[in-house]
């Protein structure tokens, strides 16, 4: 039997072995904590003991092609609050907050529960304008305040506000991009913050008499894009105009190109927002009631204003298509421009395909006739000829089953076409309708039928900058493929031309342009809004030497009119014009454009000269004259006349001479001139002493002035002008 003395030593043992365990696990923690953790853990201890308050970058300025700021960063100031030091200059924190409330207009309560949380530092407001930061620096700085700092900041700012609002977006109220470029270059813009580092004790109050350092923040870069401010500006204002006169029910969309390179150069979508407010009610709902933060305010701002139509929507594009029907029909060689065709109905698959003019059909043609009048008969054929796989292998080809790839958010991805398209689908497909596809791929497909047969990407981000200009990237033009042959592109843009000259787009024509282009007209097939329809005109000019691609789109026209080519049209030529004018391309008039041409002239002062004296000034100024009282006499002296001198007026206008001092200048009544011609409105007028502004050709549709108004004679009255027949 063992004695006591053995019990015990294995008791040491055990105990030993156990303490020795212990030894080896506590080594073991403290190596691990030590080697493994140690980095996690200092890291840790410097943040406890370390107040780090964040100084926003200033984020990367966002410019159009000519260096014009669309998106700045404005210098503004944020109070933050150091609780742990609240109270240590022996102030309390009711009458801090009290002072804050003051001077910030916020609730005092709420103040006091910031300053009073028991955290490092707590935000008490942002974004605060820079002369309320120096009251509250200067406060601070007069009762020694601790604990309240106020920091620089930034805030995004629009100098243009609803301008290119779909291009540029957004950003949240961390600075944070939200949608737009300013969402898709979010990684170039933001930078990165800084920091002002303090050190503070275990009460998160500041160690005295420790030094503040500064992590100075790093900007972002700069963003330029293709957009030209001036192009953007006649593109919005022309849509707006669009809008309004033809009473378009669902906005509308205008995107301007450059064939040669695919810049964008324009792209407006209506309804839009200003981004500096990017929450606020939008078209319809009352202010009053609107919070603009919960799911489904988002959500209705996401689906009207928010929502960019030149991307993100789909819709039949109607005849515009007819242009890539054709380019398919002419590099396969199934058809020339001369090839004689006709309009008369075909017959597919129990289904009667007309020409969209039911009435006097066009008959037997040639090919471009076919195209100049848009007969969808014509296109029918021309499709079956190709053959179901050559017809959409062109489709597929121009880019209409892919997302053009823009450097913008929300670009519908799905193609819309038939999974597998039968004789009918190709027949209606061949005109542009049963099928939806995106404006921005529309015009990028006619960016390959203006620039020589090649599909270009289409390019909106130009190249980014550092804050001294310098160039850190480029984005060069991409060509995506070759779809025609340069031939085929000569020879459609020559067709393309006469549906302008004297087609279906005769309302898009330009003095001196040589503009090419194709209307469009689509109704929707959705039960619930059945009659609207979607009016279109895509055109590029000089139809020789392409260097501008325009699309018009205006979705649900409830005016006199929903024809794409009588009121999408002219919106794309006096658009064109403008932009033409601006970029400086010569204007090259062809004998028929002499003819119509009425230059501006300056009226002469013929007061105090002899009758016989105006009427010669008058002569020599290119200007007709009416006159008011004794006209017998050459010699008898002009009292007064109207338009006064100086005036800019139409030469062959009609300049009213008063042989006496008239207490009131002649009035008569305002004629209705509607569906007059231009011949007619002109004589009209001047019968009655009164001038003419002729806008567009065809016949009237809009006066300046309503009929039954007075008016002094000599006033030149504007009235625009449109072709109405054969026109689709």
């Amino acid at each position: 039997m063992a004695g006591p003395g053995l019990h015990v030593k294995k008791r040491l043992l055990v105990t030993l072995g156990i303490l020795c365990l212990v030894f080896i696990m506590l080594t073991i923690r403290t190596g691990y904590i030590q080697i493994v953790q140690g980095q996690k853990l200092r890291s840790m201890a410097y943040q406890q003991q370390t107040l780090g308050r964040l100084i926003s970058p200033r984020r990367g300025t966002i410019y159009d092609r000519n260096g014009k700021k669309l998106a700045i960063s404005a210098t503004v100031d944020t109070v933050i609050a150091n609780p742990g030091d609240i109270g240590s200059s022996g102030i309390a924190p009711e009458k801090i907050a009290g002072k804050l409330s003051e001077i910030l207009g916020m609730d005092e309560s709420k103040i006091l529960e910031k300053i009073t949380k028991k955290v490092q530092y707590e935000v008490i407001k942002e974004k605060i304008d820079k002369e309320t930061g120096d009251k509250i620096r200067q406060w601070i700085k007069d009762e020694n305040i601790r604990g309240i700092h106020v920091d620089e900041d930034t805030k995004r700012f629009y100098p243009h506000r609803n301008l290119a609002s779909h291009v540029l977006g957004f950003t949240g109220t961390d600075n944070q991009g939200l949608d737009g470029i300013e969402a898709v270059m979010e990684k170039y813009l933001k930078g990165e913050p800084g920091r002002i580092l303090s050190e503070v004790d275990v009460s998160n109050r500041t160690i005295p008499y420790s030094a503040e350092k500064r992590i100075d923040p790093k900007d972002g870069l700069d963003v330029v894009l293709t957009i030209d401010y001036t192009i953007q500006y006649f593109a919005e204002k022309a849509l707006e105009k669009a809008i309004d006169e033809n009473k378009v029910l669902n906005g509308g969309v205008v995107i301007v190109m450059d064939p040669r390179n695919g810049d964008v150069l324009a792209l407006a979508s209506k309804p839009d927002y200003d981004p500096n407010n990017p929450f606020a009610a939008p078209p319809g709902v009352d202010p009053a009631t609107w919070k603009g933060y919960t799911n489904e305010d988002v959500e209705i701002l996401q689906r009207t204003v928010w929502r960019n139509k030149a991307i993100s929507d789909t819709y039949e594009p109607g005849s515009t298509f007819k242009a890539i029907t054709t380019a398919a029909g002419l590099e396969e060689g199934v058809i020339t421009p001369d090839t004689v065709v006709n309009d008369y109905p075909v017959q597919i698959a129990g289904w009667t395909i007309n020409c969209w003019r039911s009435y006097n059909l066009h008959g037997v043609e040639t090919f471009k006739e076919g195209v100049y009048n848009s007969c969808n008969p014509v296109f029918v054929r021309l499709a079956q000829s190709l053959g179901i796989q050559t017809f959409y292998k062109y489709v597929r080809a121009f880019g209409f089953y892919d997302p053009t790839g823009i450097k913008l958010p929300g670009e519908a991805r799905e193609s819309l076409f038939h999974s597998n398209p039968q004789e009918i689908d190709m027949a209606v497909a061949s005109f542009g309708q049963s099928f939806q596809i995106t404006p921005i791929q529309l015009i990028t497909a006619y960016t390959a039928i203006a620039n020589g047969g090649y599909l270009m990407k289409p390019r909106i981000v130009k190249e980014l900058r550092d804050s001294q200009g310098n160039i850190v990237e480029k984005f060069e033009p991409e060509i995506v493929r070759q779809v025609i042959s340069q031939e085929t592109s000569q020879t459609l843009r020559e067709i393309l031309e006469g549906v302008v000259s004297i087609g279906t787009g005769k309302n898009a024509y330009v003095k001196g342009y040589r503009v090419a282009g194709k209307t469009g007209t689509s109704e929707t097939v959705d039960s619930k809004t059945k009659g609207r329809y979607i009016a279109s005109f895509s055109a590029f000019a000089p139809a020789d030497n392409p260097v501008v691609n325009v699309l018009v789109i205006l979705d649900h026209p409830s005016g006199y009119s929903h024809m794409g080519g009588v009121i999408a049209a002219p919106v794309a030529g006096k658009l064109m014009e403008d932009i033409l004018n601006y970029l400086g391309v010569e204007r090259r008039y062809t004998e028929k454009d002499k003819e119509m041409i009425r230059e501006s002239v300056y009226v002469p002062d013929v007061r105090n000269k002899t009758l016989e004296e105006a009427k010669n000034m008058l002569r020599n100024s290119k200007l007709e004259y009416m006159i008011e009282g004794n006209g017998s006499d050459p010699n008898t002296v002009i009292a007064d006349q109207m338009p006064k001198p100086g005036a800019s007026i139409p030469e062959k206008s009609v300049v009213i001479l008063y042989t006496y001092k008239p207490e009131e200048y002649v009035s008569v009544k305002m004629p209705s001139l509607l569906n007059k011609t231009v011949y007619e409105a002109t004589k009209a007028l001047n019968d009655l002493g009164l001038n003419i502004n002729i806008i567009g050709d065809g016949v009237a549709v809009l006066q300046g002035v309503e009929q039954g108004t007075e008016v002094y004679k000599g006033t030149v009255i504007d009235v625009e002008f449109k072709h109405l027949d054969n026109v689709e």
